[in-house]
């Protein structure tokens, strides 16, 4: 299953699938028991009547729970309502016994019309919600046996049978709940490494022609540019900071897409390994500092514009650095310089005067994140700037 599918065609449709086969099995199972146990029912009629309505709602749902189903319609077709009345049906059936099968009979511990047949209710509650919303359907089921030795009017209080039915249907609920879960986060992992493995590879085949063309035409720009010194040698230096970020964009690493499936958000790694240059380098944790899509874009947007005031202020020589760091609860990035500093009160001046861009480039921008900014400058000894992003408000 790629990203571009959707949720529900692959793991999801086998899943479904097994539910079919499994309440199909369990109908012919109970067709057995009703044919064994109809002379002793109080209402023999009724016993046939109730694998009727087994028959019917199986057949029914086979189709609504099925893959055709969902191409037409969506995930919505196996929304609440037909949940609903999945378990509905499934606790009716169960409810019936009391009227179908005889008092003795139920207090001897002679098991419900539809047997195991019900659990296929709380295996569609697990699949579609996961261990939780099993659970409850089991709890339901288990209140519909309940309820039926209490009309019967058993005096010795629900058998063996009943008990260990009840058990099995928690169980049921539980546990396919949880491996439902397992195996999806799985898939997810799984399609998310076919995703890399493909971004890798197509990677590798741009950075070969990368390698074989641009690169060696900047480098030679850069080597040439030098030589010739004058204007040429600006050119050549510019052509220089090109093939170093362009270096670096193609040694970065994979393409990632801005979320996986899980929504796990985007690394912030890549957008900042963009601005790296041979006069700005770039340092990021080697694991991924993940944050939500506008976030990162918004704090990669606040770095660059730090990045822009270091080149149109400290000098064509200035050198910076960009220092990631992921933290407990926020993330952290800090634009350092060596360039002539900041003098004591000129972001003041200059937000005064209208210029606006740290308050509203850098400072704007991480405050809407909820985070805060820190500049630390002196004349003569750079200037600083620190961001913190919390993850708890982002």
């Amino acid at each position: 299953m790629t990203a571009a599918e959707p949720r529900g065609t692959g793991l999801e449709t086998a899943l479904w699938r097994a539910v079919a086969v499994y309440r199909g099995l369990a109908l012919g199972y109970a067709a057995v028991v009703i044919a064994m146990n109809h002379g002793g029912y109080a209402h023999p009629f009724g016993g046939w009547a109730v694998l009727a309505v087994m028959a019917g709602w199986t057949g029914y749902a086979s189709f609504a729970f099925g893959p055709a189903a969902f191409a037409s319609t969506g995930r919505a077709r196996r929304g609440r309502p037909l949940l609903a009345a999945d378990l509905a049906v499934a606790a009716g059936c169960v409810l019936a016994t009391a009227w179908v099968e005889a008092s003795g009979n139920i207090a001897a511990g002679r098991p419900t019309l539809p047997v195991s047949w019900v659990a296929a209710a709380v295996l569609s509650w697990a699949v579609a919600g996961g261990r939780r919303a099993g659970v409850a359907a089991a709890a339901v089921l288990a209140a519909a046996n309940l309820m039926v030795h209490a009309v019967a009017g058993t005096s010795g209080g629900i058998g063996g049978t009943t008990f260990n039915g009840i058990v099995l249907l928690f169980l049921a609920g539980l546990v396919v709940g949880h491996v439902v879960r397992l195996a999806r986060e799985a898939e997810a992992r799984l399609a998310r490494a076919v995703e890399l493995e493909a971004a890798t590879r197509e990677r590798e085949r741009l950075a070969r022609r990368i390698h074989d063309s641009v690169l060696q035409v900047l480098a030679m720009v850069q080597r040439r540019g030098g030589e010739l010194g004058g204007e040429a040698a600006e050119l050549g230096r510019l052509a220089g900071e090109q093939e170093a970020a362009l270096r670096a964009l193609v040694g970065a690493g994979p393409a990632v897409p801005p979320a996986d499936a899980s929504g796990a958000g985007t690394d912030l790694r890549p957008l900042l390994a963009g601005h790296a240059s041979t006069s700005v380098t770039v340092s990021t944790p080697a694991t991924e500092v993940r944050l939500p899509a506008h976030a990162a874009g918004e704090v990669e947007a606040a770095v660059a514009a730090a990045l822009d005031n270091v080149r149109r202020h400290c000098g064509e020589g200035a050198r910076a650095w960009v220092l990631l760091e992921d933290g407990e609860g926020e993330v952290t990035v800090s634009v350092r310089d060596d360039g002539p500093g900041v003098p004591p009160g000129r972001l003041d001046r200059a937000a005064a005067d209208g210029r606006l861009g740290v308050a509203q480039s850098i400072r704007g921008r991480i405050a809407d994140l909820g985070g805060t900014v820190s500049i630390v400058s002196g004349e003569g000894d750079g200037t600083e700037v620190e961001m913190t992003v919390p993850r708890a408000r982002v």
